[in-house]
This record gives structure tokens, C-alpha cells and sequence, in this order.
């Protein structure tokens, strides 16, 4: 390496799959075709038991492209934040960002997401859906989002306009520090949680959002609201 010039960063992208055969190859596709410019690629897929045809897919892709796509299959379903949680740790990139195996985000973004901490600004980065005003979300989600996203700001002295966003960017040290415990979809309070706990402060960038209904696919449920209130108390009261 010629002196005075620094080491080109990688990112890595971390998918976390559950039977999502009809999306899952165009998201690689996708992020495949995102040009970072110097900035090295790697795509960590962590299948989280799939009953459906995702795992022959994503062999495919895997066979095909080995010095870009890893996969890490779990016997058995456990949830998001369990599959997340195992992209991360196999992670080796200098900036993690997490991407849903679906088509709600688009990839081409991934330059806007992270260019904050590669200018060193940052070390959290969100996405957020809400910023960007977009259309089509229900008003059931809307009013969700808001009520969680509020709810943080207030235990935790934050600013955010969308706490649930599933793009998230971070450096690697960053989420190494954290001790993440949550399995479900309650991943995301926990780990927004533990980052502010820890005294990172959260940058948001607006992003596209294209929601799909339960009929396409969506798997999140009232439950997962539930739980996500119960999570964002235990973390501020209990946890620390």
C-alpha cells in the first residue's frame, strides 16, 4: 500500500432470511449490483430455518459468487433478531449494515446510509422511513411506529422519527460492545436501546420504503408490538 493512503473499508451486508424464496434472490441481486465505489462487499445471509425453497436458492448463489456470499443456516426457526444477531458475528467487514430479505428497501440507498461513517461523522446510522414522507404505509403501522418511536425518545432522551427502521448501519465495534440477548422482532427496540444506553447517539438519513401487506409476506404482528414495549422497559430499568 503506497504511504500516506488509507485501507479501502468493507462493508458487510447482513440478511436474515425465513422463507422468503419468492424476494430473496432479487435482494442479492440487488446489493450484488450496488457500486460502493472503493468500498469491498461482502453479503452475509443467515437463513433461519427456511421450510420453503430459500435454502436451494441460496446455495445457488453461494456456489455461484463463494467470495461474496456466505450463508449460515440455523436447523430450526428462531427468529429475526437470532438470525441478525449470527450475520453480525460472522460479519468482518469495518461497517455492518442489515438488509431484509424482502423488497420494502432498496440496496441503491446503501451509499447515502453509510457515507456519514465513512466521513467519520457518525458511528450509528438509521434509515428512516418516515422522514422521506412515503406513501402506501396503513395507518395501523404508521400509528405503531410512532408510538414505539416516541416511546423511546422518551426513556432514552433520544430524537428519532423511526425506531423500528430495519436499515440500520453501524461500525462493527460498535454492535461487538453490545450484549444483545432478543431472538424476535424485538431485536430492533433492544439493540436501538442498548446503542443509546451506551451513549451513541443515532444519525437518521431519510430512505424509500415500499410496504408489503401480510398477504406478501409481512410476518410482524401485534405480539411483536407488544413485546416491543416490554423491551424497551426492560432495557431502561432492568438490563443495566
Amino acid at each position: 500500500m503506497p504511504s500516506g493512503q488509507s485501507p479501502a473499508l468493507k462493508l458487510s451486508v447482513v440478511i436474515p432470511v425465513y422463507n422468503e424464496q419468492e424476494t430473496i434472490g432479487e435482494v442479492i441481486d440487488r446489493v450484488r449490483s450496488v457500486d460502493l465505489g472503493p468500498i469491498e462487499k461482502e453479503i452475509i445471509v443467515s437463513d433461519d430455518g427456511s421450510t420453503d425453497g430459500s435454502a436451494e436458492i441460496l446455495a445457488e448463489y453461494s456456489n455461484s459468487f463463494p467470495n461474496l456470499v456466505t450463508v449460515h443456516t440455523s436447523p430450526i426457526n428462531l427468529g429475526k433478531g437470532a438470525a441478525v444477531r449470527l450475520g453480525m458475528a460472522c460479519a468482518t467487514g469495518d461497517i455492518i449494515i442489515v438488509q431484509d430479505a424482502d423488497l420494502e428497501l432498496d440496496p441503491s440507498e446503501y451509499a447515502r446510509i453509510i457515507a456519514p461513517i465513512v466521513a467519520g461523522q457518525w458511528e450509528v446510522v438509521y434509515g428512516s422511513r418516515f422522514l422521506a414522507k412515503p406513501k402506501g404505509i396503513p395507518l395501523r403501522t404508521r400509528l405503531a411506529n410512532r408510538f414505539l418511536t416516541m416511546l423511546t425518545n422518551v426513556l432514552y432522551g433520544a430524537r428519532l422519527s423511526d425506531m423500528e427502521t430495519a436499515y440500520k448501519a453501524f461500525r462493527r465495534e460498535v454492535v461487538q460492545g453490545l450484549h444483545l440477548r432478543c431472538v424476535r422482532f424485538d431485536f430492533e427496540p433492544e439493540i436501538t436501546a442498548k446503542l443509546l444506553l451506551a451513549g451513541y447517539h443515532i444519525h437518521e438519513v431519510p430512505i424509500g420504503y415500499t410496504p408489503r401487506t401480510e398477504g406478501e409476506g409481512k410476518k410482524i404482528c401485534l405480539i411483536d408490538g407488544i413485546e416491543a414495549i416490554h423491551t424497551l422497559f426492560r432495557c431502561r430499568f432492568l438490563d443495566h
